[in-house]
């Protein structure tokens, strides 16, 4: 089942507007999830705790985040899935576009196992 954690860059209203539309999907900004105590650490500490948690990252981060999950998926080691979002097609500053998008991806593929799993999300989905 789809759980997300949004990571550090994305607004927590983000996580709020999903929450009041849609209550039954699990969704926690980085800022709010462990009392912000993973605001500021390294990509791996962060996907190694969601994992552990089977929540699903969603991230602007097309820089680092490509090369960590390559190298996890040389070590045989497991995430809990990633979301990526292209900034060309979502802006950072569309709220309700992330919202919608990411509420129509729950809709659709909700219920599937997100383990090691890596999604491009797209605007209109």
């Amino acid at each position: 089942m789809l759980k997300l954690l949004l990571d550090e860059h994305i607004s927590a209203e983000v996580a709020t507007a999903v929450q009041r539309r849609n209550r039954s999907l699990v969704i926690h900004s980085m800022v709010q999830w462990e009392s912000g105590n993973f605001l500021g650490k390294e990509d791996s500490v962060c996907l190694l705790e969601a994992a552990k948690q089977r929540l699903t990252l969603v991230t602007y981060d097309r820089r680092t985040m490509p090369p960590l999950l390559k190298l996890w998926a040389e070590e045989g080691r497991s995430h809990g899935g990633v979301v990526f979002v292209d900034e060309k097609t979502i802006s950072p500053a569309d709220t309700g576009g992330l919202v919608r998008a990411l509420i129509s991806l729950a809709g659709e593929v909700g219920e599937m196992d997100w383990t090691n799993q890596v999604y491009f999300l797209r605007s209109g989905r």
